[in-house]
């Protein structure tokens, strides 16, 4: 049998990160918490809850911290989970049993997300599948921000998901939202990329056109016209930044 080690990145988490060691007590040989920093409590409860801890000083590199991260795991697989995701009981049952068998994949979750005290099911914070456990040899990530992972053997989409208990309040999501598309503007300009800010406003309406209507937004009523805006926003926020730098 495999063992498997549960890989969380944390900066100020003491209020999520009690939840997710609990869940990943039910699943993991090893839980290994990367801190880049925290001067809450978040440490102590890591240490406390059983995992190891490591440092690394964050950099705005997302791709860097999940590499480092690979040093310090001892498991024969991989599993990253942030601090507001947890694994839903049939997750846990597919976890342990891929872990019996040959390391011949990688696996992606069905992530639903639970904001502002609303589980969306569709638009801009519908359901999306995010990558996550990898046989620990096979994979690497790239890119700043909105990072992928790179692995050698195929891919495997799990139809059992993980829950994602993203922002509590809106004044996480505008502070996080500064904090990435500053990110994301600078790695664009630093690949060449060029923007205007007819392009940022082009961008925000296309997008907020297509998590509305395509994606349905307006089936979640009031919270998916807000979801829609926050979108709009975002986007025209990172293209703008990206405009700026441009001038």
């Amino acid at each position: 049998m495999g063992s498997i080690t549960c890989i969380i990145l944390t900066k100020n988490e003491e209020k999520n990160l009690p939840g997710a060691l609990q869940n990943a007590a039910s699943w993991a040989d090893e839980i290994l918490v990367v801190d880049s920093g925290s001067d809450d409590g978040t440490v102590e409860i890591a240490q406390k809850g059983g995992a190891s801890v490591i440092y690394r000083a964050w950099d705005g590199d997302f791709a860097a911290q999940r590499n480092f991260a690979l040093t310090g795991a001892h498991g024969d697989w991989v599993l990253y989970l942030d601090a507001d995701e947890r694994l839903t009981a049939g997750a846990i049952q597919k976890v342990l049993a891929i872990k019996k068998g040959a390391p011949n994949h990688h696996y992606s979750f069905r992530r639903e997300n639970i904001a502002f005290g609303h589980h969306f099911h569709h638009g801009a914070f519908g359901p999306d599948r995010v990558v996550r456990l990898f046989p620990k040899a096979a994979v690497h990530w790239e890119g700043k921000v909105h990072e992928h992972a790179v692995c050698t053997v195929p891919l495997e989409a799990l139809s059992e998901r993980m829950d994602h208990y993203t922002y509590a309040a809106f004044a996480d999501w505008w502070r996080k939202a500064g904090q990435y598309t500053t990110i994301w503007a600078d790695d664009a300009y630093a690949r060449g990329k060029r923007a205007s800010y007819g392009k940022a406003a082009s961008h925000a309406l296309l997008g907020m056109l297509k998590v509305y209507l395509l994606q349905g937004g307006f089936l979640e009523g009031s919270m998916g016209i807000i979801a829609t805006l926050q979108h709009g926003i975002y986007t025209a926020i990172k293209y703008a930044k990206l405009a700026e730098k441009n001038n």
